[in-house]
């Protein structure tokens, strides 16, 4: 099946709850429909966005204290490039783009996790991201408790992943709060379920789509 009626899917959630395998299985899927595609991720996407992320991520907090201001206007910053560079192209020649993490990460993490005020955030979501709209968010959505346990299989985690448990409930309360305000394009996905029955539901909203 081929489409020239390019998508914009993001997938969300907090850490642990699959995002990577279920983004590799969208890809894969999409690719066996014949649909031209892009697949990204945030923050990064670009050599500029890419280095934002490492240094965000990476930096070491006992030299200095990383702001939820700062952190949250540096992920903008590589948002902005990415936009521009990345996913406005791919869109305007026919590409579905498949992103992990997209705008709902800065009002889960920074605004949930961070406290910052959420009318900021969208105020900075107006101003960078414009008229782009995404046309569907994927929620995994799992307990904290079992998706912070996948994530000690990790052998190494960056500096928002070692957040605490109490951190992630509360982003994760935002999500799902999020979810409830737009329901026309938020699916959520139950990801403590099975790696099979998570892809079913994953695949039924990709048959929508398609």
């Amino acid at each position: 099946m081929n489409t020239s009626h390019a998508r914009f899917i993001t997938l969300e959630g907090i850490e642990g709850v699959g995002k990577s395998t279920q983004l590799k299985f969208i890809s894969d899927y999409l690719k066996q429909k014949n649909i031209p595609l892009t697949v990204t991720r945030e923050p990064g996407g670009t050599p500029l966005a890419e280095a934002i992320r490492e240094l965000v991520l990476t930096f070491d907090s006992s030299k200095e204290t990383v702001t939820p201001e700062t952190e949250l206007l540096l992920f903008f910053a590589a948002r902005a490039q990415h936009i521009h560079t990345v996913i406005e192209p791919a869109l305007a020649r026919g590409d579905w783009v498949i992103c992990d993490r997209f705008i709902e990460t800065s009002y889960a993490y920074q605004g949930g996790g961070r406290g910052i005020d959420l009318a900021f955030i969208q105020d900075l979501q107006k101003w960078v991201q414009k008229d782009l709209k995404v046309d569907c968010v994927l929620l995994l959505d799992a307990p904290v408790d079992l998706a912070l346990k996948r994530t000690l299989r990790r052998k190494k985690i960056d500096r928002i992943e070692s957040e605490t448990a109490d951190f992630f409930n509360r982003a994760r309360d935002t999500y799902l709060a999020r979810a409830k305000q737009a329901q026309n394009n938020y699916h959520i996905i139950d990801a403590s379920l099975s790696l099979k029955e998570v892809q079913k539901q994953i695949q039924s909203i990709l048959d929508r789509l398609l």
